[in-house]
């Protein structure tokens, strides 16, 4: 079932997401209504605040480019980017290499706003399965930009807050507009 997509202004997009505790028929269902309302919404990831729900849940699936990762390892092996995909993931942990990249960036919640973000390049995350397994994938690239993208909006953090200060005073008026629009549906 394809979701509704909360916009920014919502509360539940500021908030930090209570851990998954129980992987039950729902969140499995919910898992699944999030891979379909990502792909209908042409987006590469997808985290549960962006659903209206306030668990650390999140889809990802950036198999549409092959080549946007130049590393990818899952338990220490080397892995293929089509066998990891469409990625589900609950109460993940993250760490992030020293080295900064910049790369354009928007957000399902934010509709119509594109800016350039600075990240790390590369990233470790720790990412509990819906069936028990953990995965431990070591990745660059695209698929490391969506992984703290995602996980940023379990911690209520968006990508403008990201934004540097020049972008953030350029970007300002129309985070206020997108703010004044009714977003009721």
């Amino acid at each position: 079932m394809i979701l509704d997509i909360v916009q920014y202004g919502h509360p539940v997009l500021r908030q930090k997401c209570r851990p998954v505790e129980l992987v039950d028929d729902r969140i499995r269902q919910l898992a699944s209504d999030m891979l379909e309302t990502m792909v209908d919404a042409s987006g590469v990831g997808l985290a549960a605040p962006q659903v209206g729900e306030d668990i650390r849940l999140a889809v990802i699936d950036v198999s549409h480019d092959p080549d946007c990762v130049s590393l990818l390892k899952v338990n220490g092996a080397d892995a293929e980017l089509e066998s990891l995909m469409p990625l589900v993931f609950i109460n993940p942990e993250l760490t992030c290499s020293q080295e900064k990249e910049t790369a354009v960036e928007g957000c399902l919640s934010i509709q119509g706003i594109r800016a350039e973000v600075r990240r790390p390049a590369a990233v470790i995350a720790k990412l509990p399965q819906l069936d028990g397994a953990v995965l431990e994938i070591e990745t660059d690239g695209l698929l490391a930009r969506a992984l703290q993208h995602e996980i940023d909006h379990l911690n209520g953090v968006l990508f403008v807050d990201r934004l540097s200060a020049v972008a953030k005073v350029s970007m300002k008026n129309r985070l206020k507009r997108l703010l004044a629009e009714d977003h009721t549906g």
